[in-house]
C-alpha cells in the first residue's frame, strides 16, 4: 500500500514527531489537530468556542492539502478536556458539519498537549 505525507504550512508545525496527515489506502487519515492560530503560534483566545473554531480551520486546511474536504470526512475522534463544555463546542463543530456529519466518538482526556481544550482528528476520503 502507497502512503504519502500530507504537509501544509497554513497550521502551526507540530513539536513532536508526526505528519499533519497520512494519505493510505484510499483514506486520509489527519492527526489531531488543535486550536493553535497559525499566525501567532498560541491557542486561540476566546475559550472553547475559539480554540474549536480554531481546530476546524486547522483540521480543514491538513484535508484540502491533502485533496479532501470536511465535506469528505468519515469519521472524527474529539478530545476534550471539560465534557461540560460539549454543548459549546457542538455549536461550533456543527457549523462546520451542517449537513450529514460524520461519524463520531467524543471523550473527556486527563490533559491535551499545550493545555488545549480540544482536539480532532479525522479520516476523510480524499
Amino acid at each position: 500500500m502507497e502512503r504519502h505525507v500530507v504537509h501544509t504550512d497554513e497550521v502551526p508545525p507540530a513539536k513532536v514527531p508526526l505528519s499533519q496527515a497520512i494519505k493510505a489506502g484510499g483514506w486520509v487519515f489527519a492527526s489531531g489537530q488543535l486550536g493553535m492560530d497559525p499566525k501567532t503560534g498560541r491557542l486561540a483566545d476566546g475559550g472553547i468556542e475559539a480554540e474549536t473554531r480554531q481546530v476546524c480551520e486547522n483540521l480543514k486546511a491538513v484535508l484540502e492539502a491533502a485533496g479532501s474536504s470536511l465535506e469528505k470526512v468519515a469519521k472524527v475522534t474529539i478530545y476534550m478536556a471539560d465534557l461540560r463544555e460539549l454543548t459549546a463546542m457542538n455549536e461550533v463543530f456543527s457549523g462546520y458539519f451542517p449537513k450529514d456529519p460524520p461519524a463520531r466518538t467524543t471523550f473527556q482526556a486527563a490533559g491535551l498537549v499545550a493545555g488545549a481544550r480540544v482536539e480532532i482528528e479525522a479520516i476523510a476520503s480524499p
